[in-house]
């Protein structure tokens, strides 16, 4: 593995979003479809999430989790529809020579924020500096 620096790291821009509406479109048969309210400043944005298999899209829905908003949009499925993010979760992996059978776990926030609040770092009050 890699390591980046901290300039990287706060490239990326995770934000947590309330699911509005999660459905599987009639041509999937791993993905969900999402609809993400992000709140003013991005709005709501449609996400694919590979979950089919662990969960139900009712799983999802009204629920707060953390995603990648400035990932590159990508086309998902036939119809042409695009990914405008990409949703983080952890990866449970049984048994350590199968790690393609991992199952994804979903982060759950202690208590509601608003919606498009950033996920910060551990530094969060103080000054980060690489050493």
């Amino acid at each position: 593995m890699d390591n980046i620096s901290i300039d990287q790291f706060q490239q990326v821009d995770i934000r947590i979003g309330t699911v509005v509406e999660a459905e599987v479109p009639e041509w999937s048969h791993w993905v969900i479809k999402l609809s993400v309210d992000f709140g003013e400043e991005i709005g709501i944005r449609t996400i694919f999430a590979g979950m089919m298999k662990f969960y139900k899209p009712t799983e999802f829905e009204g629920k707060q989790f953390p995603f990648v908003v400035n990932i590159k949009p990508k086309k998902i499925g036939p119809e042409g529809d695009m990914s405008q993010g990409m949703m983080l979760a952890a990866d449970h992996i049984t048994d350590k020579n199968k790690p393609e059978e991992g199952i994804p776990i979903l982060f759950k926030l202690g208590k509601k924020v608003l919606n498009g609040t950033r996920v910060r770092w551990a530094c969060y009050n103080t000054v980060c500096e690489e050493k």
